[in-house]
């Protein structure tokens, strides 16, 4: 078994069955890549991963425990974090506030304005928070209103509030969207850099260059089911995901 089991799972919306079927399988350390034509149902499942969503039916298992019937909180306490398509970071406040609140809500459950007003008071917090910020190279930011940074400094943040939690498996919702080039190669740099924690990773993206720069296993969705499965290289020439991108434009 992997980290990470989804066997079964069906979503509808009204009429519109936005996933039909859904089996995928991670393993544990791996950088695993989800992707597909829009409206495939990428955001869905993980949407269904995180506790957004509940699946009609279907099971979802993580480290052995069932995802299924738990607030996103207890989902993210049980080591599962996720960057998100458009950064939900803070914008009032410094980059290290937020990621020392991510920090608190991890050690303390669901968080509380309480909490934060204690805050002056953890320096263990505090630390951590800012060597995660120089891990993603924006320590020299600390004290930076959020609101202020480039889109590829806040995807780096966020990625920063992500790890703060130490988390065993990382969800990315096409973390290089909206980037340059040079932002995107940066991003796959330190993914890449991440990865030698041996954090699991599963990777939504449109970006076929980031996809085949650090996935080793790749599913394809369509109309909300997985048409094919493998590594990046046999993925590249399945007939079905060349169909199901119009031709193969993106690969």
């Amino acid at each position: 078994m992997g980290i990470l089991e989804v066997k079964g799972v069906n979503k509808r919306f009204g009429g519109l069955k936005a996933l039909n079927e859904v089996n995928i399988g991670i393993e544990a350390g791996t950088v695993h890549a989800i992707i597909g034509p829009n409206g495939a149902g990428k955001s869905t499942l993980l949407n269904c991963l995180v506790g957004r969503l509940e699946p009609d039916t279907g099971t979802v298992d993580f480290d052995g425990v069932s995802l299924l019937n738990r607030q996103p909180h207890e989902i993210n306490q049980l080591g599962i974090s996720r960057v998100f398509q458009t950064p939900e970071i803070f914008g009032e406040l410094s980059l290290v506030e937020n990621v020392m609140i991510p920090a608190l809500a991890k050690r303390d459950g669901p968080f509380s304005l309480d909490a934060w007003s204690e805050v002056g008071g953890q320096k263990d917090v505090l630390d951590r928070a800012m060597a995660m910020l120089e891990d993603v190279n924006l320590g020299e930011k600390a004290n930076v209103s959020a609101k202020e940074l480039s889109r590829g400094d806040k995807r780096r943040l966020e990625l920063a509030m992500c790890l703060v939690q130490d988390p065993k498996l990382l969800l990315l919702d096409e973390p290089t969207a909206g980037m340059s080039r040079a932002d995107t190669n940066n991003t796959i740099d330190l993914l890449k850099k991440i990865g030698e924690r041996g954090i699991t990773k599963i990777v939504i993206e449109h970006d076929m260059h980031v996809v085949f720069s650090l996935a080793n296993k790749v599913s394809v969705m369509a109309q909300g089911t997985v048409i094919a499965e493998g590594k990046p290289e046999q993925i590249k020439g399945d007939p079905r995901v060349q169909e199901a991108y119009l031709g193969g434009a993106h690969l």
